[in-house]
């Protein structure tokens, strides 16, 4: 986005959507806000539950307006959170039960095909769960990038203890190291 001269100059299509998984609070919505405020890039939230709609076609109306608004802007960042939500894959139950999450899906898929991968619009999505997306959404050309946020290890949740406590008033003698080793699951969210 800062750059695209670069990728024509190297004969490669930059990538048009990229994919952050991991569990949760690993920092994959924080490098979202941090990539469209390097960028000084438009940035659009939406997360996925907000899209799931009670009333037939509202979820994809809802996709196409914002993608509408994205075109509008100089450079935009739309990040899909918990795309999980209307990303998975699809089925027929037989009943039709998730007929609009289907098509607030297809609606990003259409959306995602409709643009230029050097143009003004990059796609960030997140999940917890990338094994219930839609392969549809997963191919190349749609998200071209899928990037694992993992587990910290014992130096990063040592920083990160560091990081937390910083502006508290605490004791001085205060063992980081063991702190995070008493707590191998942990992230920043914690």
């Amino acid at each position: 986005m800062l750059h695209p001269e670069k990728f024509v100059k190297l004969g490669i299509d930059p990538p048009k959507g990229v994919l952050c998984y991991g569990p949760p609070g690993t920092g994959k919505t924080l490098l979202a806000r941090a990539v469209a405020n390097r960028t000084d890039a438009c940035f659009i939230r939406v997360i996925g539950s907000e899209l799931v709609q009670k009333y037939v076609g509202e979820g994809a109306r809802m996709v196409r307006e914002l993608f509408q608004m994205a075109r509008s802007k100089k450079a935009c960042i739309v990040f899909f959170d918990e795309v999980d939500a209307i990303g998975g894959a699809r089925f027929d139950d037989g009943v039709g039960g998730d007929n609009e999450v289907q098509r607030t899906m297809l609606e990003i898929v259409n959306q995602l095909d409709g643009f230029d991968a050097r143009g003004n619009i990059k796609v960030l999505m997140a999940t917890n769960r990338p094994d219930t997306l839609d392969p549809a959404l997963l191919r190349p050309g749609r998200l071209d990038r899928k990037v694992e946020f993992g587990l910290p290890d014992l130096e990063g949740r040592t920083q990160i203890f560091k990081i937390h406590t910083r502006t508290m008033n605490c004791e001085r003698d205060i063992r980081f190291e063991l702190l995070a080793r008493l707590c191998p699951n942990s992230t920043g969210m914690n």
